[in-house]
């Protein structure tokens, strides 16, 4: 590791000059959570466990025991050394950007080698450590998830706006892996999880990206606020998977993974997430302005809100048989 007194001067740094925030004293610690993505990666662990709690109701086995350990624990080093690697990848466009430019890796606080090995040694040790404590299915799963975040949808940002439909496949993954996990196959339930996840991440996604489009645009990021700054295709995908991750969050209802109670829940929480998104798409009325940015952060909120309300609420009222 390379520790610096003085981080090199970037666009990023006088960006932040400009726009000044609350400083934050680094340490070794705060930098191994930020390499890591933590919050990230607690939301990664949250929709794993959801996933495992479900397919656990209709095995043998407690939904709360070592195997369920294993399986948060090797999901989350899978996903933390994923968000390392990507660090790895992206320290010169991280450098660029506001909102990335003082990462550890970036700066230098972190060298470039001990990132790289931490990351490899995290997502190999999770990968080893589900097939052996689970299954080889959901170990073969996870190296595959974590190989298609870091060498397919890492790179693609820079070339293309479909990068982000690409990269919601690995960021489905999660309760898919923690079904598998306490199943040991792939099935309709499953699939059922991975395709909430799916279609959730786009309103998410697009609040992200309208919020942080100079910054991606400094970066060489082509996220779709980037190249249509009107904001209208931005709109129309958020629009989209808004409407349908209502029907989408009832199959687990149709799959009799879930009652009634859950259902009626999903339909209400859905018109929310909908009526948060619609909100947003008050941005092309003035793409400039202020209020624009608020709509998008109230959307990223309203996000991060629905989605863990969502899956705790189908637990509670989850069945157990299929």
């Amino acid at each position: 590791m390379s520790l610096t007194a003085h981080p090199p001067v970037t666009q990023a740094t006088q960006a932040a000059q400009m726009h000044p925030r609350k400083a934050v004293p680094h340490s070794l610690v705060r930098d191994y959570m930020e390499l890591f993505k933590v919050r990230v990666s607690a939301m990664v662990v949250i929709t794993a466990w959801a996933g495992f709690y479900l397919g656990s109701l209709h095995t043998g086995i407690s939904s709360f025991n070592y195997q369920l350990f294993y399986t948060l624990l090797g999901v989350g080093l899978a996903s933390g050394g994923s968000s390392a690697l990507n660090q790895v990848l992206e320290r010169r466009i991280d450098a660029l950007m506001v909102r990335t430019g003082q990462r550890p890796v970036a700066t230098n606080r972190i060298s470039l080698p001990h990132a790289l090995v931490v990351g490899l040694l995290a997502v190999i040790g999770g990968t080893l450590l589900l097939t052996a404590k689970t299954n080889l299915l959901t170990g073969t799963l996870t190296l595959l998830t974590s190989l298609s975040y870091v060498a397919i949808y890492t790179p693609l940002k820079r070339f293309t706006p479909m990068a982000t439909f690409i990269g919601a496949f690995p960021g489905a993954m999660p309760p898919l892996l923690g079904w598998t996990a306490s199943r040991g196959m792939v099935e309709w339930q499953a699939i059922a999880l991975f395709a909430m996840l799916f279609v959730w991440q786009f309103p998410h996604f697009m609040a992200i990206a309208w919020l942080y489009r100079e910054d991606y645009a400094r970066g060489g990021i082509r996220m779709r606020p980037v190249i249509e700054p009107d904001g209208k295709s931005t709109v129309r995908e958020a629009l989209l998977y808004a409407v349908l991750m209502i029907p989408v969050s009832l199959l687990p209802v149709y799959l009799h993974m879930a009652g009634y109670i859950y259902g009626v829940c999903a339909i209400l929480l859905g018109a929310g997430y909908l009526a948060y998104t619609i909100r947003f798409a008050r941005i092309t009325r003035d793409p400039q302005a202020p209020s624009s940015r608020i709509y998008a952060r109230e959307l990223l909120k309203a996000s991060v809100i629905y989605l863990p309300l969502l899956l705790l609420l189908m637990m509670l009222n989850a069945k157990g048989r299929i």
